[in-house]
């Protein structure tokens, strides 16, 4: 008698295990297969087709899955003509990859499944929301892409990267589909509707202190995207972003309080910034209280911090755009030496003014001097002398030039143009008055706080020294109120000098050119 294993095992001539029979189906039929899997998963899509739009390899991690899965949710539910459950608002730090999940793999992806589907997107500015437009176009263009999914194309007289327009081959016919209409905040809608609105960087990281700004963008979300739904019903809003002022359009949505936003937040870290986590659990997915140890450790996060300040860092990657408070400037990390170390490591001298429009205006004219030393590896600044007082203005010019004097042509000097006729005039006889001196007028942008941000910064970390003199008192005290304190002159004095022995550092984007 044969053994019950025998009989189990023995099957009739030419029988293949379901797994032999998906092995050959592979084989046989391998693109079948990639579509089939990218058509049920954007996450698989994307890594499945990420050499089509970068050459940089693919770096995975837990957020790009949580990205892909959001999207996959509302787009799944629009394609069932179901009422929306919520619009969504991502903040997230420049340089993951965010980009290229919303804005230029998403719509692809949900072609694949939906033809039909429009799409407006949108960014702060007509060329970054161009560039994103051209890289999903290009994929759709590109030979791999045509062979996986041969059904689907561009319109060829409806094909430019602002406005472009899929179509579906299917039984030898040309079945019209969706398109995708790409603009700046700001720009022009008129005639336009979308099955979903993308949002990508609202406002540009480098006017986001501007009130008109922040004004001009939030009005156009609120009052021009707003009406451009084919559902209002159904159409969802998704924005992803980095914060940036407490009223950035993340902060005006939210401000609202409205039951059907749902808000995802992920800091950069979550060592210092875990009240900005949302939500919540979230936290068990941070390695080393890191979001991405990949892409941003602790020695790329503690460099971020540098160039873009306190404030900058914050928002960009703590994702809580809360201006510093007094505690801006830590006096206790700003030591006093008693002499000039060996001026061999002198790379560069500034005198930087900033002047009071008159001596009745109850503010300092302030002439700083501040040496930038390169010792080791490191960048080491010293305030070697404060000029502060209310002149006249022709005493005042006269000491401009007496310091000058002093100083010496190895020092170059800046000089605060103030807006206004009267503050360019007051520049131009300043630079006339300092004739054979290497001097330069600049012209502020941002506020105050803004400017001091990253020579804040160097002063936190211990990168800056006072060299001894009567004037320390008075200039500590200013820095240890500010921006609080009742003056700001000396402040003012010493962000114009380190932005130009920093080559105007200032709070900026982490990313250029291709987005990611």
């Amino acid at each position: 008698m044969k053994s019950e294993a025998a009989q189990i095992t023995k099957q009739p001539a030419g029988y293949l295990s379901p797994e032999s029979r998906l092995r050959m189906a592979i084989l046989q039929h391998p693109n079948q297969i990639t579509a089939e899997l990218c058509r049920r998963s954007l996450h698989y899509f994307m890594q499945e087709f990420w050499d089509e739009i970068s050459n940089d390899a693919f770096k995975p991690n837990w957020h790009l899955e949580l990205f892909c899965d959001e999207l996959q949710t509302i787009a799944e539910r629009v394609a069932k003509g179901l009422p929306k459950e919520y619009d969504l608002i991502v903040n997230v730090p420049p340089g993951t990859t965010k980009t290229s999940v919303f804005l230029i793999m998403f719509p692809a992806w949900c072609w694949l499944k939906w033809y039909w589907m429009r799409f407006i997107t949108a960014s702060y500015s007509a060329a970054l929301s161009l560039e994103s437009a051209e890289y999903s176009r290009d994929l759709i263009r590109s030979t791999k892409f045509q062979n996986v999914f041969p059904e689907l194309a561009i319109k060829q007289d409806k094909d430019t990267k602002s406005n472009f327009r899929v179509v579906k081959i299917a039984d030898e016919t040309v079945k019209l589909g969706g398109n995708r209409f790409s603009t700046s905040v700001g720009g022009a809608l008129t005639g336009f509707h979308g099955h979903v609105l993308l949002v990508d960087d609202p406002i540009d990281p480098n006017k986001a202190v501007s009130e008109v700004e922040l004004g001009n963008a939030n009005r156009w979300l609120d009052q021009t995207l707003s009406t451009r739904k084919i559902d209002k019903s159904i159409t969802p809003t998704v924005m992803i972003m980095q914060r940036l002022h407490e009223n950035d359009p993340s902060g005006h949505i939210l401000a609202k309080k409205k039951a059907n936003v749902r808000h995802i937040s992920l800091p950069g870290e979550i060592r210092n910034y875990r009240k900005s986590l949302k939500p919540d659990s979230l936290a068990d997915k941070y390695i080393d209280d890191l979001l991405d140890p990949v892409r941003m450790g602790w020695d790329v996060l503690k460099d971020l911090e540098a160039d873009l300040g306190q404030y900058g860092y914050a928002g960009q990657i703590g994702q809580s755009p809360t201006p510093p408070g007094s505690s801006m400037f830590k006096i206790e990390m700003l030591p006093i030496i008693d002499k000039m170390p060996s001026l061999a490591n002198v790379v560069g001298v500034v005198r930087a003014w900033d002047k009071a429009g008159s001596q009745n205006t109850g503010a300092f004219t302030v002439g700083l001097k501040l040496y930038k030393l390169n010792i080791g590896n490191a960048s080491k600044f010293i305030i070697s002398d404060v000029v502060r007082g209310q002149w006249s203005s022709e005493i005042r010019e006269d000491i401009i030039k007496n310091t000058a004097i002093a100083d010496g042509t190895d020092t170059t000097i800046w000089v605060e143009k103030e807006p206004g006729s009267g503050g360019k005039e007051s520049a131009e006889s300043t630079i006339r008055n300092l004739a054979g001196y290497n001097v330069y007028a600049d012209r502020p942008t941002g506020d105050k706080v803004y400017r001091a941000d990253p020579v804040s910064v160097a002063v936190n970390n211990g990168n800056v020294s006072l060299l001894n003199g009567e004037w320390n008192a008075a200039f500590k005290n200013e820095l240890a109120f500010f921006p609080f304190s009742k003056y700001k002159d000396q402040v003012d004095a010493l962000s114009l000098a380190f932005s130009k022995l920093t080559k105007d550092k200032q709070a900026k984007m982490l990313f250029g050119g291709r987005r990611r």
